[in-house]
Order: structure tokens, then C-alpha cells, then sequence
């Protein structure tokens, strides 16, 4: 059983597998591998000067992997919660178990129906629905999170990074009992 499985492997989902990997918690990062950003041109992401997004996430992508973060290339069909957590169904693959699960699905609500996650009306140019949570990314059900375009966060590449991130660290200081920090230092020398 993963810890946190990560629906959607855009900036926001990769971000947060990253966090969750680089604490130790056993991640699981599923992807459909459609994501609009290898169309984007980014000239707005801090400390590059420019790229494209198709780069930008294989980076992200990359580095959550290097963390320890597994990263399966299909599609979820259905979320259910069961007593120890939840269990995920894919289009081609055996059900994920996880005991927490964090949706980074972009503009994608579709899940909602099935699982019985609430939404409301999306707040950004071209989101018309986003799954309703709270200020940590808590959905109505307990044990599933939502971060950046799909929980309302901006469109901008690095806000749903950014997002993906501060709720992947709201999961990890759930699941430890502690509020989790992530800070490296440089060597002493």
C-alpha cells in the first residue's frame, strides 16, 4: 500500500510527489499523460528565463522519481475509500491501494460523480467546475486532498506547482502527526 498515490503528473501533481517522495513517504505518481503544458512556452517561471513546458515537467517529473516517487503512465477510472484507506482503479493495471490521495487533475473534475467529491463553480478564465476544499486541500472526504488548477489555484504554471506542493506538505504533516518542514542546508565546510 502507497502512503499517497497523486492523481495527475502536471507541475502540480509532480511538485507534490517530490515533497511526498523526498520525506520518505512511499508515493505513487498515475498519469494519463495529457496534460496541456507541453504546448506552453514559459517565460514567466522563476530563475529560468525560458522553456518550454514539455521540459519543464519531464524535469519535475524526473526529480520526483529520483526521490523515490513511482510514476505509472495510466488512467484512473474510480476512487474508493475502504477501511484502510483507498483503493484506485485504472483503465489497464491492478487497483493502487493508498492510504491517502491527492488530486492534481487540472481542469479535469471528472471523478467527482463517481467518488461523491463535492465541487463548486470555478473561479479562473475557462474552469467551470473545481472539486470544493479547504484551506489545507481537503476534499469532503476524508483522506482526499485536491491541489492547484482543479481545487481553484491559479492557472499559472508555477502557482499549481506551488499548490501541489503546500498540500502534499498538509498530507505529509497529517500522516506524521507533526507539522512537516522541508529545508536542505549546504554542507559545513
Amino acid at each position: 500500500m502507497f502512503d499517497i498515490a497523486i492523481v495527475g503528473a502536471g507541475p502540480t501533481g509532480a511538485s507534490a510527489a517530490i515533497f511526498a517522495a523526498k520525506a520518505g513517504k512511499k508515493t505513487i505518481l498515475i498519469d494519463h499523460e495529457k496534460t496541456p503544458i507541453g504546448r506552453a512556452l514559459l517565460k514567466n517561471y522563476p530563475g529560468i528565463r525560458e522553456i518550454n513546458g514539455a521540459d519543464l515537467l519531464k524535469t519535475i517529473q524526473e526529480q520526483a522519481v529520483s526521490f523515490g516517487a513511482e510514476w505509472v503512465k495510466v488512467s484512473v477510472s474510480d476512487i474508493r475509500k475502504e477501511s484502510e484507506g483507498f483503493v484506485i482503479k485504472t483503465d489497464n493495471r491492478e487497483p493502487i491501494q493508498a492510504k491517502q490521495v491527492i488530486l492534481a487533475t487540472g481542469m479535469a473534475t471528472k471523478l467527482a460523480d463517481k467518488t461523491g467529491l463535492k465541487t463548486k463553480p470555478g473561479t479562473e478564465p475557462f474552469i467551470k467546475t473545481i472539486f470544493d476544499v479547504d484551506e489545507n486541500g481537503k476534499t469532503n472526504i476524508e483522506g482526499i486532498w485536491a491541489a492547484g488548477i482543479c481545487a481553484g489555484a491559479s492557472f499559472h504554471t508555477v502557482i499549481a506547482a506551488g499548490d501541489g506542493a503546500r498540500v502534499a506538505i498538509n498530507v505529509i504533516s497529517e500522516l506524521n502527526g507533526e507539522r512537516y518542514v522541508d529545508h536542505d542546508a549546504l554542507p559545513k565546510k
